[in-house]
C-alpha cells in the first residue's frame, strides 16, 4: 500500500527580475499580420489552472512564453538526465519559479498546478503570512500578480518512477515584504 501512494513535494523560489518573452507567432500571409499559433495541450492545461487560481483572487491571467517554457524544459530535461530527477537549484535563476517532484506515479499539468494551488489553505492575505508550519510559496508565485508570463515543462523519469515538473514566471513573485495580490 505505501507503495501506491504519491509522494509529492512543491518549492518555490523567485530571484531577479527578466524581459519576458512575447508569445509565439507565425505569419499570417493572407491577412499580412501575425497570427497566434496554437498551444500544446500541456501548455493550455497549465494556464488554465494557474488562470483559475488567479481570477479566483482578482488577479489578470497568464499569458504562455515560448521562452519560459524552453527554459523550463532544458532545466528539467537536465535534472532527468543528469539528476536522477531531483529538484533543482532555482536560487541563480532570472525567473520566478515553482517545482513539484513526486514519486510513484506521473503528474500531469493540472495536477501540479493544483499542488501548489492548495496551499492557499494555509496563506493569509491579511497579513501575507503562512500559518506555522507551513509553507505557501509556491501559491502566491502562482497568483503573483506581477508576474505576466508562463513557461513549464515536465519529465519522466522511468528509472526512479518519478516525475519533475517546473514552471518559470516572469516578472518573478515572492518579494520580501509585497503582497501577492
Amino acid at each position: 500500500m505505501a507503495a501506491a501512494l504519491l509522494m509529492l513535494i512543491a518549492l518555490a523560489i523567485s530571484h531577479g527580475s527578466a524581459q519576458g518573452a512575447a508569445p509565439s507567432t507565425s505569419p499570417n500571409t493572407s491577412a499580412g499580420t501575425p497570427e497566434p499559433v496554437p498551444l500544446p495541450k500541456a501548455a493550455e492545461e497549465f494556464l488554465q489552472g494557474h488562470n483559475q487560481a488567479r481570477a479566483a483572487v482578482g488577479v489578470g491571467p497568464l499569458t504562455w512564453s515560448s521562452q519560459l517554457a524552453n527554459a523550463s524544459s532544458l532545466l528539467v530535461r537536465y535534472q532527468r538526465n543528469n539528476m536522477g530527477c531531483k529538484f533543482a537549484n532555482l536560487s541563480s535563476s532570472k525567473y520566478g519559479g515553482n517545482q513539484l517532484w513526486a514519486g510513484g506515479q506521473i503528474v500531469t499539468p493540472s495536477m501540479a498546478v493544483d499542488v501548489w494551488v492548495k496551499e492557499k489553505e494555509y496563506y493569509n492575505h491579511t497579513d501575507n503570512s503562512c500559518l506555522p508550519d507551513h509553507r505557501c510559496g509556491v501559491y502566491t508565485q502562482v497568483v503573483w500578480r506581477k508576474s505576466l508570463q508562463l513557461g513549464c515543462a515536465q519529465a519522466a523519469c522511468v528509472k526512479e518512477d518519478t516525475s519533475l515538473t517546473i514552471c518559470f514566471y516572469d516578472p518573478p513573485g515572492n518579494v520580501v515584504g509585497e503582497s501577492p495580490y
